[in-house]
């Protein structure tokens, strides 16, 4: 298979608000746009934020709805660290390690953009965890 490209369509309240975080927190190049949509290469990734008129309330947890980047390079991980603490930006979940020793072992932290979208951010120790380790039951925190 040639390479493939991920969609992901998201609901966006305040346009500017959410060009700024995905821009110029995260690092997205800003695409096409117009004045209901903003398409941004997130990490490789078609990602598009549509303009709703619906009421957005903030989510009581991570679950069951979130989307992210799982990063291949640890640097790459650390370095996005970095950077929103150079920002004071605050984080939904901070910085941490979950399943220690184990071969799910990974780093993550979550953040909320304009809109209370929920997005995680990981690097696995261990590659093959991200899509194998079948054998383990541990997702998540529940």
């Amino acid at each position: 298979m040639n390479k493939v490209i991920f969609h992901l369509a998201i609901p966006m309240v305040k346009m500017e608000e959410t060009r700024d975080f995905y821009e110029n927190v995260l690092g997205a190049k800003v695409g096409r746009n117009n004045a209901h949509a903003i398409i941004f290469d997130f990490f490789g990734s078609q990602l598009v934020a549509h303009t709703t008129k619906e009421v957005i309330t903030p989510t009581k947890s991570i679950y069951p709805r979130h989307f992210g980047i799982v990063f291949t390079e640890e640097s790459d991980w650390d370095n996005l660290v970095s950077g929103c603490q150079d920002k004071q930006i605050i984080f939904y979940q901070s910085p941490r390690l979950r399943f220690e020793n184990e071969l799910t072992e990974h780093k993550t932290f979550f953040l909320q953009d304009p809109a209370y979208n929920i997005l995680e951010f990981k690097f696995y120790r261990h590659y093959e965890a991200i899509f194998g380790a079948s054998n383990m039951a541990a997702i998540g925190d529940r």
